[in-house]
Parts: structure tokens; sequence; C-alpha cells
């Protein structure tokens, strides 16, 4: 899995610490919403049963280098 510097930094957050890498790759692979920013980012979403929550996962504009990964509060279905 490719990633940026800032992913790698954030992902050591205490709120973020608990997100595998194959729930990323997951929502990568089968997200539920797919949203292509202005800048050319791609954020995609799914439920990740395990956790029981919707990740969110920010791609850069080549559609694979993970550049951030959260669980999303916010989210509404499409």
């Amino acid at each position: 899995m490719k990633t940026t510097s800032y992913f790698n930094f954030t992902k050591n957050r205490s709120d973020r610490s608990g997100i595998r890498e194959e729930w990323i790759c997951f929502v990568v692979e089968n997200p539920e919403k797919t949203v292509i920013q202005s800048d050319g980012r791609v954020k995609k979403w799914a439920y990740i049963e395990d956790a029981g929550k919707v990740l969110r996962v920010i791609l850069l504009e080549d559609g694979e280098t993970v550049h951030n990964a959260f669980f999303d509060r916010s989210y509404k279905e499409k």
C-alpha cells in the first residue's frame, strides 16, 4: 500500500492507531461511495463490520496513494 508522509505521521494518533491496513484496502477496493474533490483527490467510504463504523479513505490524484484514513462520524449514505 502506497502512503504519503502525512498519512504515516497521523496513523499513530490515538484516534487512528486502531485502523487496520486491511480495512483501508477494503475501502479502496469496495467503496460504498466515491467522491472526487476539486483538487483531484479521491474520497471513499465503506462500513467496516469489525469496527461497527464507516471508514473514510482519502487518496491522492493517482487513485492509489493513501493520504488519510479515519472513522467518519458524519457520513450519510448516498
